[in-house]
């Protein structure tokens, strides 16, 4: 039976909260959206049989307190800054430069930039449906698309950007938006408390700031071979969701890796998602 740890990280401005489980090859699991090291507890065991599996609370939400949390409804987070957050915690807990990581959503914008500030530290990234819609053909319809949804939070509140949100995404793909589910995965009931309470830090200061955010190409492509664009196999209709990591894929020259499931493939199907991610990762 996996045993898993909790520890603390100061890191400039915050003090990062990561759970350890398992044992071997150290496996970063980095959260998007709202969510946080909880979004990955499905997984987790499953992965620990093979690896030192990391998640972690990113800096602002559910147990990584901010030092100065007064000043954070008045400043966009920073790709950049949360890319250190995850160098330092690898410095931490993977000194050998020996880890994998995986970053789902904003995660995977995370996951993206530190292999390419970082490589040293990062033997395979994988980048799971990154909302990098700069580089995409046409990206000004997602862009106004996150732009509304972060005034809509602004002007009438969370779950009135999140219906904005989902109603967007699905806009063009013959999908009606996703409603409230009845009963949440069983992977996602301990952190619904917390991801709730987490979406003013989504919606208002890291979906803008993250999906218009623009990879480093010249830094990634002498290690592309360490990367691999993701995606779920029900996202292929939403250009936003699946579209960048295909083009990054294509930029790159990097493998692409279809997963099963949508943008939330590690929680609803997390059996799925770990063993597909452990074949990505071999």
């Amino acid at each position: 039976m996996n045993t898993t740890r909790t520890g603390t990280l100061k890191v400039p401005g915050a003090t990062l909260h990561y759970e350890i489980a398992g044992s071997g090859p150290v496996l970063l699991l980095i959260p998007g959206g709202a969510g946080d090291a909880g979004m990955y507890a499905g997984m987790t065991p499953l992965l620990a049989a093979h690896h030192t599996v990391v998640a972690y609370d990113p800096r602002g939400l559910s147990r990584s307190p901010l030092d100065d949390p007064a000043d954070a409804p008045h400043a966009d987070e920073q790709v950049r800054v949360w890319s250190e957050d995850a160098h330092r915690l690898l410095e931490l807990l993977a000194p050998d430069g020996e880890a994998a990581v995986l970053g789902c959503s904003s995660g995977a914008v995370v996951a993206v930039d530190l292999l390419a500030r970082r490589p040293q530290l990062v033997r395979r990234a994988v980048a799971h449906e990154p909302p990098l819609v700069e580089l995409l053909e046409d990206p000004a319809p997602h862009r106004a698309l996150f732009a509304e949804v972060r005034e809509t939070h602004r002007r009438a509140g969370a779950e009135a950007a999140m219906a904005r949100l989902g109603e967007g995404l699905s806009e063009g793909t013959g999908r009606r938006a996703p409603e409230q589910p009845t009963e949440l995965p069983p992977g996602i009931r301990e952190m619904a408390g917390r991801m709730h309470a987490n979406l003013p830090v989504f919606l208002g200061r890291v979906l803008v700031p993250f999906s218009s955010s623009v990879p480093d190409l010249a830094a990634l492509r002498p290690v592309a071979d360490r990367l691999t664009p993701a995606a779920g196999r029900d996202s292929r209709d939403q250009a936003a969701l699946y579209g960048p990591a295909v083009r990054l894929s294509e930029l790159l020259g990097s493998g692409f890796a279809e997963f099963p499931g949508g943008h939330l493939g590690a929680v609803e199907d997390p059996e799925g998602f770990a063993g597909r991610l452990l074949t990505v990762l071999k």
